[in-house]
């Protein structure tokens, strides 16, 4: 599917006056758009049960925050020199809790989808128990006698979001473990003949806590298989048991022609079936789009990245306070692994010169060039040796990168930062410098840089990352059109909760074996 058709096709969708038009992407590439809220009753079940459930978990906070204060560790530490009765201290409770869950409702945290990321989750339960923290300081400040201990507060608070996100981690495994039974999974149709939807299936049926099955698959949809749909879906609507009937259609074939496509479209909305199409929109220059109307005419706006205005200032900001945070952290392994790289092996600390004494550089943000530097792991002089007598050890021969196993060239302590990638670390300096951030695409060598084809410098948009999507999906295992593409989605879609779960993500893929070090 080109991009033009893909913006003809959102355009036409819009001058039909279609009231909602949602895209998302996540880590299958399936961008969905709904176009009417349908749940499963086993969705409506768990959707009711968060309720009265947040509602216990705040009591629970609360209760416990109190016998918290007045235990005799705390007391032996500070002692209460106020009286609050624990009869009035639970009728306030029940009053905050009361009011706390119509902040829950406007966070969206009773729309309970088994696609949505639990990162996303936490954010909400920490954003709506911080507002409701709010709503409580609002009241002290309104009525002084309401609370006499700022203890009991902000250990009520801090306990509501463990306590909330543990109730609604069970609520989560319980609804995944039922998918094994059939109970609440989504049935689902499948378009297209592309190898995508096979690994969709297979997917779908390998890891039963996507909660999709696939029903029927056709190739194509033409006129007749609009028909034969038609029936299969209408026979299934009149089951009894309503977890039998069809709840949504994937388009996995992004070829399809426009017709086809619009076809689909209209008979998902016709059906009361939820839509979403698989677009290979990694491989294309467009993903993000804004709709403005100039005079009756929808005009569609190309955006790079969000990572403009607000957006670069607030990832600026993470980076320095997360660099400084880290660097604090890490500071111990970094004068441990500065002692063992003087130890075992003559030369340099950090790697920051070539062979022919140049600086070390690398291509940041926009193309410009900057000072790079990190550990070294390798014996003094033989950083050419990549391009020269190793060449042939090369295991990415499917683009610029170099990437060699066994390297010959790595000492004894090199083998071993390199494994768990602490021979980046001095990055975090470079982050503080603001010459990299946190995350974002990995640093480029301007020899690779050189010989990139145009579609492939789209990922010098941002600053280059100690961490990024590629590296958390696969590090050096992928290839690199898959390391482009994965990079090319995160210029694309930059957020703030992108940025953090792929920080979060770090640890494990660090742990995870991979062909080269």
């Amino acid at each position: 599917m080109t991009i033009a058709l893909i913006l003809e096709i959102e355009t036409e969708y819009r001058i039909r006056l279609i009231t909602r038009f949602d895209i998302f992407v996540d880590k299958i590439s399936i961008i969905t758009c709904k176009n009417k809220l349908t749940m499963k009753r086993s969705e409506l079940f768990f959707s009711f049960l968060l309720l009265p459930l947040d509602f216990l978990m705040i009591i629970l906070a609360g209760i416990s925050a109190y016998f918290i204060r007045f235990s005799d560790f705390t007391t032996n530490i500070r002692p209460a020199i106020f009286e609050f009765p624990f009869d009035n201290y639970i009728k306030i409770t029940l009053l905050v809790a009361f009011l706390w869950l119509p902040i829950f409702a406007f966070a969206g945290l009773y729309n309970i989808k088994s696609a949505r990321k639990l990162i996303k989750e936490v954010y909400k339960v920490i954003l709506a128990c911080s507002t409701g923290l709010m709503l409580i300081i609002i009241l002290i400040f309104v009525r002084r006698e309401l609370f006499d201990s700022r203890f009991i507060v902000l250990a009520a608070w801090i306990l509501a979001i463990i306590y909330i996100i543990f109730a609604r981690g069970v609520v989560r495994l319980t609804q995944r473990y039922l998918f094994n039974f059939g109970i609440g999974v989504r049935k689902v149709i499948l378009v297209g003949s592309s190898k995508t939807g096979d690994n969709l299936i297979n997917k779908f049926s390998s890891d039963k806590t996507f909660g999709f099955e696939v029903v029927k698959r056709v190739r194509d949809f033409s006129a007749d298989t609009s028909q034969e749909l038609a029936k299969f879906v209408e026979d299934n609507k009149n089951n009894p048991n309503k977890d039998k009937r069809i709840d949504e259609i994937i388009q996995s074939d992004p070829n399809l022609t426009k017709v086809e496509t619009l076809r689909l479209y209209d008979f998902a909305d016709e059906h009361q079936l939820i839509f979403k199409y698989v677009a290979d929109l990694l491989g294309t220059k467009v993903l993000k789009t804004e709709l403005m109307e100039i005079s009756g005419m929808p005009v569609i706006e190309v955006k790079k990245t969000p990572l403009e205005g607000w957006g670069r200032i607030v990832k600026r900001l993470f980076d320095l306070i997360g660099s400084f945070s880290l660097f604090i952290v890490l500071s111990p392994v970094l004068i441990l692994v500065t002692i063992l790289i003087k130890i075992d092996s003559k030369g340099t600390i950090l790697f920051f010169k070539k062979d022919d004494g140049a600086p070390v550089r690398r291509v940041g943000q926009g193309g410009v060039l900057f000072d790079y530097f990190k550990f070294r792991s390798m014996i003094p002089g033989s950083d050419n040796m990549r391009y020269n007598e190793l060449s042939d050890k090369n295991l990415r021969d499917d683009g610029p990168l170099v990437k060699i196993k066994d390297d010959p060239r790595v000492t004894r302590i090199g083998k071993f930062i390199r494994k768990w990638s602490i021979d980046e670390f001095p990055e975090i300096i470079l982050v503080l410098m603001g010459r990299m951030s946190l995350v974002g695409p990995r640093p480029h060598l301007p020899e690779e840089v050189a010989k990139y084809e145009q579609r492939h410098k789209k990922v010098l948009t941002v600053k280059p990352g100690m961490t990024g999507l590629a590296q958390i999906s696969g590090r050096s295992d992928l290839n690199f059109e898959e390391e482009v593409k994965l990079d090319t989605y995160y210029v694309e879609n930059w957020s703030f909760l992108l940025d953090l779960s792929i920080l979060l993500r770090t640890p494990l893929a660090l742990i995870k074996k991979r062909e080269a070090n």
